[in-house]
């Protein structure tokens, strides 16, 4: 049965969610795994999954086959008795071993459903954890509730990152607000789908403005497939580091990168003063214009030259592409402000997103119009674009035995990309990697479209087949 959810005041269309007893073909990714990979953004850290080992396994799996690198993940190991009679105990033996083994500078405790429907009370069990071993002072603990039976990848990622502000940011005295005295630092908050590679772009784009980024978290300098100078490393090799993220409550402004992400920069305003600037993802036109204009007044300077032949190019990318996706008919399916980044780009260009899978409620979806948007997992999204006509699939690498049984080709979006090759440093922001991704589309849009085979007349084989002088009127029979 179909249940339509009405959205906010203020929100377009309506949300529509399938009530099924089971998940086929899940879409949804655990806000545990999203809660990792916030972590793994910070220098010399680790995340600490409170659960079973095996739930740390299989988010793993996940790390490796999308990044293809060695990802650093802890486990508390619950059991079935710690599972029964509690497991605080597991936690701060955890991070006592930790701590002497790795001396990280932060280690980001999160939860898993096991822990969560257990009932672990994980802040108190870091309290004890300073009581009893205070000369671990030196290494910074957030604990974070991501349980995976709610939520998604993106809402656990930014649970995560606001966690980790409100560890590391000192609150600033009202009275005495410190914004502004680093006149040229510029914090940006950086959600779940940004690859290393539009984070290269962020950082890029903002210090052409003569401005020094802080990206929070930073994966673009420990997930970008570098080859470390060390051959093992127990915590994470580059990222932002702690000592950067306790001066964010300093800094000219807050970008925050992702709707997903705005409430985070929302507290963070309250909190330091720091004014906020908001954006989706930066792609198409009207986003990445707004981006530089905002950099531009930030700065006082006005838009480099690079940049602005650039968009050049994408305003032609558009104009020879929009031929292709002009009227194309697409289904998607990925987390929240993914899904909205990319929807909004292809109605630009005139396509039809005839179906949208999200696998949970985020604030991106309010930006959305005349979208049918469905709560749900893959067969939801392989039925619906089935009945809808769809000519193209966009999501994750899961969506590929869908895209096969459909007849149609697959644009891989989102997490995880485990059957393609540097599918995780794909970039997708600014006015390049927009064009970039034109292009991609467009071609898989041609790739359905055959050429028709020549027509041979039947007179002309004939007449091929008669020698010379054989019809009246032929020269040669005179």
């Amino acid at each position: 049965m179909n249940n339509i959810v009405k959205m906010a005041p203020g929100q377009s269309g309506v949300i529509k969610k399938r009530k099924k007893a089971l998940s086929v073909s899940p879409l949804k990714t655990s806000q545990t795994v999203g809660g990792a990979l916030a972590v793994l953004g910070v220098a010399r850290a680790v995340p600490l999954m409170h659960g079973s080992q095996g739930c740390t396994a299989f988010a793993k799996v996940f790390f490796v086959r999308h990044f293809r690198e060695p990802v650093p993940l802890q486990t508390t190991a619950m059991d079935q008795v710690s599972s029964v009679m509690g497991a605080d105990d597991n936690i701060v033996e955890a991070l006592k071993v930790i701590c002497e083994k790795s001396a990280p500078a932060l280690i980001g405790l999160v939860t898993t459903g096991l822990a969560e429907t257990q009932g672990a009370d994980i802040k108190r069990a870091v309290g004890e954890f300073r009581k009893q071993y205070p000369q671990f002072v030196g290494t910074a603990v957030t604990a974070v509730n991501t349980p995976d039976f709610s939520g998604s990848f993106e809402s656990g990622f930014a649970l995560t990152v606001k966690g980790i502000l409100q560890t590391l940011v000192p609150e600033v005295d009202p009275e005495a607000p410190r914004a502004g005295l680093r006149h040229k630092q510029i914090n940006v908050l950086c959600g779940a789908n940004l690859s290393p590679t539009d984070l290269e772009f962020v950082a890029e784009s903002i210090e052409s403005f003569g401005l020094r980024p802080l990206l929070i978290p930073d994966l673009s300098g420990s997930l970008d497939g570098h080859l470390a100078d060390e051959p093992f490393s127990p915590v994470t090799t580059g990222g932002v580091t702690v000592a950067d993220i306790a001066t964010a409550g300093e800094s000219l402004a807050t970008l925050a990168v992702g709707e997903s992400l705005h409430s985070c920069a929302q507290w963070l305003e309250k909190h330091t003063a720091v004014p906020t600037h908001c954006f989706g993802h930066l792609m198409g036109l009207e986003s990445v214009d707004q981006w530089f204009h905002t950099l531009s007044q930030l700065s006082g300077r006005p838009v480099p030259e690079r940049w602005v032949r650039q968009r050049k190019q994408l305003q032609d990318a558009m104009l020879d592409t929009h031929f292709m996706l002009g009227l194309s008919r697409v289904a998607i399916a990925s987390d929240p402000d993914m899904l909205t980044g990319f929807t909004r780009l292809l109605q630009g260009m005139g396509a039809e997103v005839v179906t949208a899978v999200v696998p949970t409620q985020g604030p991106a979806l309010k930006t959305l119009h005349d979208v049918p948007v469905q709560v749900g997992d893959l067969e939801d999204l392989e039925m619906a674009a089935a009945a809808s006509g769809a000519e193209l699939l966009l999501t994750n690498s899961h969506g590929a035995e869908s895209a096969e049984r459909l007849g149609i080709p697959l644009f891989r979006i989102g997490f995880p990309q485990y059957d393609v090759v540097g599918g995780f440093q794909r970039c997708w922001f600014g006015y390049r990697g927009t064009s970039q991704a034109l292009f991609d589309l467009a071609n898989l849009v041609l790739s359905q479209h055959h050429e028709l085979e020549p027509y041979h007349s039947r007179y002309s084989q004939k007449h091929d087949a008669v020698p010379a002088g054989s019809y009246p009127g032929d020269v040669s029979s005179h």
